[in-house]
């Protein structure tokens, strides 16, 4: 059995992914996905049913390098995250092509004991196996990864899990286009114990809005039903 978690941007998709293990909470998955409100948190906490709620923490599109005003603004949104209700956040923060270790711990330090996962911010690492010792000693708990910067590398993350079980440090979390056609050979090939996935399905007609800058593609998506249920029924 592996743990399932389900990303989503709205509260129709917590209720839909209310069956999985852990919800990743999060607002404009198509920039990669960014702080919710805290209305949404509080919403997503009362409606997750068994699910655990963990909250993105990302105040921006684009890199992963904060000011000290970001990194503050991170602080303050974990905080208020863990007091409406959330089990725990998912953060990152890096330093050229290393993880920054201090901002990082900063946050680890605001969450208070809540669980903090490393987002993918870690595919962008070159040297990884050193950056999961080096987050073990900061009490990051789980690494969310495809072992790469594409779509998932089996035997790259297969790497990373060795090397975890070896110094007892973050659990990975495999991701990177995981789906119902894919997910057992994942689990088979990797030997991670949780997956995360991220099945949407457009809902209304293609349109834009060329007079304000938006350019023609779906306005909304919608968590697929479907394939989350899939999903679970393949990870147990």
């Amino acid at each position: 059995m592996a743990q399932l978690e389900i990303s989503v941007e709205t509260l129709d998709g917590v209720v839909t992914a209310a069956a999985a293990d852990r919800i990743e909470l999060c607002s404009a998955l198509s920039e990669g996905g960014l702080t919710p409100s805290i209305g949404l948190v509080e919403a997503a906490v009362a409606e997750a049913d068994t699910a655990e709620v963990h909250v993105l923490v990302r105040p921006r599109p684009g890199g992963f390098a904060y000011s000290w005003a970001e990194l503050a603004l991170m602080r303050a949104d974990i905080r208020h995250a863990v007091a409406a209700g959330a089990s725990g956040v998912i953060v990152g923060a890096l330093d050229g092509d290393d993880i920054d270790l201090d901002a990082t711990a900063g946050l680890v330090e605001a969450a208070r004991g809540a669980y903090v996962t490393f987002h993918r911010a870690f595919d962008q690492l070159t040297r990884p196996l050193d950056a999961l010792d080096a987050l073990a000693k900061i009490g990051v708990e789980r690494v969310l990864t495809s072992g790469g910067p594409a779509a998932i590398d089996v035997e790259a993350v297969a790497a990373l899990v060795d090397h975890s079980r070896t110094i007892g440090g973050p659990t990975i979390m495999a991701c990177g286009g995981i789906r119902p056609h894919n997910v057992r050979a994942v689990l088979e090939q990797t030997g991670v114990t949780a997956v995360h996935a991220a099945p949407r399905t457009p809902i209304g007609a293609a349109s834009g809005y060329p007079g304000i800058g938006v350019p023609a593609g779906h306005d909304r998506f919608a968590t697929d039903a479907a394939a989350v249920a899939e999903l679970r029924a393949l990870t147990r």
